[in-house]
């Protein structure tokens, strides 16, 4: 077999391949014998058909066609093996010459991984914004806290913000109940949002048994944008009474003494949620950093389905939320061509980091195994709420194994990239990340983890010698 490649552009080649008669001998001989075994010819038994007979009975032109199929795959993978070319996308195969006793020759265009220079990614720089944790902040787990403690009463007096209410509520369209809206004995806290627009300002000042008409429009459902008009009654009326700001609410909500120690424990947890945050902010800085190095070629048809599966994941994430595509970018200030540039900038780098991530896990022949693929799946279930064993052989049954592995290998080139980078925040301090535990802790170096383990045992020896 002979291959010749043309680069067509720096993410697609056209092969050229051409296959000798006598190479396609064996899968002409087990189409022969795939044919014997499918049809039925007086005088022979089922799969001992001659190939004269087969030739005779079907024709010579179908067991051709039954080679050309097996030995296409199989010579295509062998060119992109000889010309050292990644395939990033099903190929379009021309078949342009082929007859019987002569050679067979075919064309395949197909996106390719392209080739990177890759820049030294040693010492880079990148910087992130301090972690900071306010009085304000800490106040406010403490309230949420305290109001999971809290106890509704029932009061006689006119609904006001914050106060929680038990209503019936119905839409009507035209005079005709809107179906799927009509509710009653619902409680809902005015001013949480999450219902119909108008209802938090429809409800302040309304009184138990009093019931108000307004008009708002739909944001799900088959009358998305049209106006409806919505009754909403009061059935009743409850503040939130909340315990005091004491020791002894500090020992009723927590395993603390004193409400000091419980502020302070909330004030830790903070940091090491906003020094999680600052690692992930600082992946994106260093990966950013050396994707300004470097000019990475993209495949257009690989953009463009990534960002249709990122359209697609946003508006069934939207829709689930009850909102749609205006509303969310009406709350995100933003115009649909700044979304679409947007959108369309982080597709991109995030394609290109692909590339490179794969380019340095190559270079670093970084593997994987079986221990770190099981982990990961578990995770990734795990975040996707499906049963482990269930999203494990789903993995399996439909060959996405080796996109895990993939995706393993560029977590550590990461790794590796931000650990060997220096990380600034906003004050000028290094950001520590390699010592940085899961729970945004900060473990010990593992130099020094290593040196007392190795003293262990020396002091165990001397304390044996001693005794």
């Amino acid at each position: 077999m002979k291959s010749a490649v043309e680069t067509l552009s720096p993410t697609r080649a056209k092969l050229t391949v051409e296959v000798p008669f006598e190479e396609l001998k064996p899968s002409l001989d087990a189409a022969y014998q795939k044919i014997a075994k499918q049809i039925n010819v007086p005088g022979f038994r089922r799969g001992k058909v001659p190939p004269q007979v087969i030739d005779r009975q079907v024709g010579r032109g179908l067991v051709l066609d039954e080679a050309v199929n097996d030995v296409l795959p199989k010579a295509y993978v062998e060119a992109l093996q000889e010309n050292n070319l990644t395939p990033l996308a099903q190929p379009e195969i021309e078949v342009t010459k082929f007859e019987d006793n002569e050679g067979l020759e075919f064309t395949a265009e197909v996106d390719v991984k392209p080739e990177i220079d890759l820049p030294s990614y040693e010492g880079l720089t990148a910087s992130v914004d301090d972690v900071e944790v306010s009085d304000e902040d800490v106040a406010e787990q403490v309230d949420a806290l305290r109001q999971r403690f809290g106890t509704l009463i029932d009061v006689e007096r006119p609904v006001q913000d914050g106060d929680f209410v038990v209503i019936d509520l119905v839409a009507r369209h035209d005079g005709e109940v809107v179906e799927g809206a009509e509710i009653s004995g619902f409680s809902y806290q005015v001013g949480k949002g999450g219902m119909v627009d108008g209802l938090d300002e429809a409800l302040v000042g309304m009184s138990v048994d009093e019931e108000k008409v307004f008009t708002t429009q739909l944001v799900s459902g088959d009358l998305v944008g049209q106006d409806v008009e919505v009754s909403v009654k009061v059935t009743q009326v409850q503040e939130q009474e909340l315990p005091e700001l004491d020791d002894d609410f500090a020992q009723e909500a927590s395993e603390f003494d004193t409400l000091d120690e419980l502020r302070a424990d909330v004030r830790e947890r903070l940091v090491r949620g906003k020094r999680l945050e600052q690692a992930a902010a600082a992946r994106d800085a260093v990966l950013e950093a050396l994707l300004e190095k470097v000019e990475v070629p993209l495949p257009e048809t690989m953009v463009t389905e990534e960002l249709n599966a990122r359209r697609a994941s946003l508006e069934q994430q939207l829709q689930f939320s009850g909102l749609t595509l205006e509303k969310y970018l009406e709350d995100e200030k933003q115009t649909q061509e700044e979304f679409e540039a947007d959108l369309e900038r982080r597709v991109r780098d995030a394609v290109a980091a692909q590339f490179l991530l794969d380019e340095i896990a190559d270079k670093e022949e970084m593997g994987v195994d079986q221990g770190e693929l099981t982990q990961h799946m578990i995770r990734r279930a795990q975040q996707s709420g499906q049963d482990p064993q269930e999203f494990v052989n789903h993995m399996f049954e439909h060959n996405h194994v080796p996109d895990l592995i993939q995706e393993i290998r560029r977590g550590k080139a990461l790794q590796l990239l931000v650990e060997g980078a220096e990380v600034k925040d906003g004050s000028g301090n290094v950001v520590e990340l390699k010592n940085l535990q899961a729970d945004g802790s900060i473990g010990e170096p593992q130099d020094e983890v290593d040196e007392a383990a190795d003293e262990a045992p020396e002091a165990a020896a001397e304390e044996t010698t001693e005794a």
